[in-house]
């Protein structure tokens, strides 16, 4: 079986976040060829970006549902899910068996973060050499009535229970930059208090990139490495090849 590899597309990698639902077609579908060319053998996570978080910040689901918001649920669940139609048709056409995945019918979370998630239904679909498309989603939430899970969220669970080679996520920035302004090549728990991170300049219900950099420490605590890089960086983290970007990596490594 070929090196199976976790790709995570940024939603502001392949939508405008300043839009509504506005996907960048040009950006997905040269993320996809560049895929396809490769043979890709994994999974694909991707964000939200213009295509759900607008509708999760203006009916507050971050921070939970009430009867009052429950018609927040479907319109930011159907949201989402048009974007993930719209990633699947790309890879499908450049000659991937891509086939998506809804967090909503496959996950639970408690107070915020994942508790349960049906990875059978995944292990599967990756034996057979399909590429499972999954997605930042409102899910139901144990104590919050939904909430949100972000793409970075779903990385960190899965990468270590399906047992990625590697994991690679695909941003609109060089990596995770420092507080000089240069990009942090090695990032681990024992140099990320150095870091100040600002918050996103679009709407983000996920916490933008320090939430990404607090689920990548997360997963090197399991013992996944993983790498953020540019868009234009894809090819080479594919092939194995230096990439720039940020490795994230276990204290110590």
């Amino acid at each position: 079986m070929p090196e199976q590899i976790l790709v995570k597309l940024g939603g502001s990698v392949i939508t405008d976040k300043r839009g509504d639902c506005t996907v960048d077609r040009k950006a997905l579908d040269s993320i996809a060829t560049v895929l396809g060319a490769s043979n890709f053998a994994g999974a694909v996570v991707h964000g939200a970006g213009s295509c759900g978080h607008p509708e999760a910040n203006r009916y507050g689901i971050a921070r939970g549902v009430e009867p009052s918001t429950r018609i927040g649920i479907p319109v930011t669940h159907e949201s989402v899910v048009s974007l993930n139609r719209e990633v699947v048709a790309s890879l499908r056409r450049e000659g991937l068996a891509a086939v998506g995945i809804h967090p909503l019918s496959t996950c639970t979370t408690e107070d915020g973060r994942i508790a349960s998630f049906e990875e059978e239904p995944l292990r599967l679909l990756l034996g057979l050499g399909c590429v499972p498309v999954l997605h930042g989603d409102v899910v139901m939430d144990r104590v919050r009535g939904a909430c949100i899970v972000s793409g970075d969220q779903l990385v960190a669970h899965l990468a270590p229970r399906l047992g990625f080679a590697r994991v690679g996520l695909v941003t609109d920035v060089p990596g995770v930059i420092g507080p000089d302004g240069e990009v942090v090549p090695r990032l681990s728990r024992a140099n990320a208090g150095d870091l100040v991170i600002g918050a996103s300049g679009t709407t983000d219900v996920t916490g933008g990139m320090g939430g990404k950099v607090a689920e990548l420490l997360g997963l090197a605590d399991a013992g996944v490495r993983s790498h953020v890089l540019a868009a234009d960086r894809i090819t080479d983290f594919l092939a194995g090849r230096p990439c720039g970007g940020t490795e994230v990596v276990p204290e110590g490594a």
